[in-house]
């Protein structure tokens, strides 16, 4: 049989089994060999929030999507072209997502009866025999079978066997895709290096899972997909995670002050201090509290003692955090909270993403508590917006609140090596000697910015009082006087307003200056609103975009951007809190797009509101 090689401009991939069968893994191993091709590519993992939900059912599916392609790729895609399916649960949980027309590669021995009891397919019915599945391509292949007549040598049980099956899948993958094995066989080579047999099990598997594409004359065609034009550069796949760990430590580098990351683990922020852990040799220390407030606290004290104090959580860690961040910015110390948001309210859906705690981050202390807030556009970006958000904390004094979410802390993209030398120096002020007069130090006094100096403990004649009760200006003694109260709010809150003057100014990402619709948006919803933009543009239809990074304040000119437009709307995974700060503060009658589902925006959501709204 010839094996035709057909080659194509992008492909979306699902990968979906049980929790246990490593489906993450080779979605991450696959993403990596991807990378090495030098396509683009845009990931989104899929988990249950369970460690160990039950195997084989609805609830315990986990699923990895990556689209990747010859040309620039900004979302995981809507719906997928490809499905690999390790069980009868995936498949039904998944079916739904295929392309008409798209393919299924099929784990058969997921298909038993045992496995259609545990997903509730009626007894008597297989799926794959389904007729509605004459709508695509349907491939079954015997993956455990086959692992186990080809691991029957090697000293390992038949639970140690079938462990092996998902890198039997990402060789066939591979082979189907033209992806080279070098990647994922030298992480096989670093994860079992302890373990030989189960080294060489995986080692073998992967290349079985090969050779099947090569040998097994069930699939006539392969499929190539050049390299996408990027700038010229070093570069690597990243999470968002992972980028955000590596902004906070350049920021630190960048500023001179060493870095202090004090954490509580919560999903799913946990992965920047597994990553901030391993990079000791950058003065970098890492404190994993007994709770969320000790946490913040605890970095709290790191700022006072002159270290760049970061915390980060989710949701329900925000909510405990949020009486120490008023402290934060009583004191008028720097401090990065880090927000990684998820689902909710209260535990919510842990591993699904939302974009819910801006109004939360924006108002949620007591008392008149502003804080700068500054949100990441994708995984890679996550670097230059916490990179940012550490320049703010560090020049302005001032806690300032970093805004994530799971989707782009999970997801995966290509990400450029940034140069050293091209990054900004982060200045910090802090107080001397020179700054003590007539005998005296003054801990609130101001520059024309209104920030005050960074006093840090040890240097005689710097000593000052700290705590949550309210400062003196200048002297920064307790008062209860009431006049001073109205005027230390007003600093405060004129303050973080006066940083408009020292951000960029809003730009368009693409379309005309001025038109019928802006579609503004925030955070994760970037990429899919660009997309969307690309399709309607080559369609013929005017569309414009502009994408906050800056929430609080916003730029100075973001109020004559938005008069510009006849319509501005607004798509966010809330209930519409972007919409309701661009009301408050512009008295612009917005347009709300909103999904709160735990899934990102896809493309079609996007462009079929537009079309709604200009018809």
């Amino acid at each position: 049989m010839t094996i035709e090689t057909k080659e194509i401009h992008d492909v979306v991939i699902r990968f979906a089994g049980d929790s246990g069968d490593g489906i993450q893994l080779i979605g991450n191993e696959f993403s990596l060999a991807t990378a090495l091709m030098q396509n683009d590519l845009g990931t989104f993992p899929d988990f249950p929030a369970e460690i160990r939900a039950p195997v084989g059912t609805m609830a315990g599916v986990s699923g990895f999507q990556i689209h990747f392609g010859s040309h620039e790729i900004h979302t995981p895609g809507d719906n997928s072209d490809v499905l690999v399916v390790m069980n009868a649960a995936a498949l039904k949980k998944n079916l739904g997502n295929l392309k008409k027309g798209g393919t299924i590669i099929a784990n058969l021995d997921g298909f038993d009866a045992k496995n259609l009891r545990l997903a509730n397919i009626p007894e008597g019915l297989n799926p794959l025999e389904d007729p509605a599945l004459n709508d695509f391509i349907l491939y079954t292949i015997p993956v455990t079978k086959i692992i186990r007549e080809g691991l029957k040598g090697l000293n390992l049980g038949t639970k140690e066997q079938d462990r092996s099956k998902n890198m039997f899948v990402l060789g066939l993958i591979c082979w189907m895709y033209h992806r080279s094995l070098d990647s994922v066989s030298d992480f096989i080579d670093k994860k079992f290096s302890k373990a030989p047999d189960i080294h060489h099990a995986n080692l073998l598997a992967l290349q079985i899972g090969y050779n099947y594409g090569e040998t097994a004359e069930l699939f006539a065609n392969r499929y190539e997909i050049k390299a996408a034009p990027m700038k010229p550069g070093a570069y690597r796949g990243i999470t968002g995670n992972t980028a955000t760990a590596y902004g906070l430590i350049a920021a630190s580098v960048k500023a001179g002050i060493p870095l202090f990351y004090g954490t509580y683990p919560i999903t799913p922020a946990s992965d920047i201090l597994h990553e901030l852990a391993k990079h000791k040799n950058f003065g970098v220390i890492t404190f994993q509290a007994e709770d969320e407030i000790a946490a913040i606290c605890a970095s709290i004290g790191a700022s006072y003692g002159g270290s760049l104090g970061v915390t980060a959580s989710s949701g329900p860690g925000i909510d405990l955090k949020s009486e120490a961040m008023g402290l934060a910015l009583m004191l008028e110390l720097p401090l990065v909270l880090i927000d990684v948001q998820r689902a909710g309210p209260s535990t919510g859906m842990p591993t699904k993403t939302e974009q819910a705690d801006l109004l939360h981050a924006m108002y949620g202390r007591h008392g008149e508590a502003p804080v700068p807030i500054i949100s990441a556009s994708s995984p890679a970006d996550c670097f230059n917006a916490i990179f940012e958000a550490t320049r703010i904390a560090i020049e302005f004094m001032t806690p300032v609140f970093f805004m994530s979410d799971g989707y782009l802390a999970n997801g995966t993209e290509p990400w450029k090596f940034p140069v050293s030398a091209d990054l900004p120096n982060i200045h910090a002020q802090f107080a001397t000697k020179d700054d003590i007069k007539n005998g005296h130090f003054y801990p609130y006094s101001r520059d024309e910015k209104l920030v005050r100096k960074w006093p840090v403990p040890g240097i005689a004649g710097l000593e000052n009082r700290i705590g949550g009760i309210e400062k003196e200006d200048p002297t920064g003694n307790i008062s209860y006087d009431p006049i001073n109260h109205e005027k230390m709010v007003r600093i405060r809150a004129q303050k973080v307003a006066n940083i408009a003057n020292y951000i960029p100014e809003q730009t368009l990402d693409c379309g005309p200056e001025r038109g019928k619709l802006l579609i503004l948006g925030w955070g994760s919803t970037y990429g899919t609103i660009k997309t969307a933009c690309q399709q309607l543009h080559q369609e013929g239809i005017e569309v414009s975009h502009a994408h906050l990074r800056y929430l609080n304040p916003f730029p100075k000119n973001l109020e004559n951007l938005l008069s510009c437009f006849e319509h501005v709307l607004v798509p966010e995974i809330n209930t519409g809190q972007l919409s309701v700060l661009i009301r408050d503060k512009f008295l612009v009658d917005t347009i709300n797009l909103n999904k709160i589902q735990g899934l990102p925006f896809t493309v079609a959501e996007i462009t079929d509101k537009v079309l709604s709204i200009l018809k």
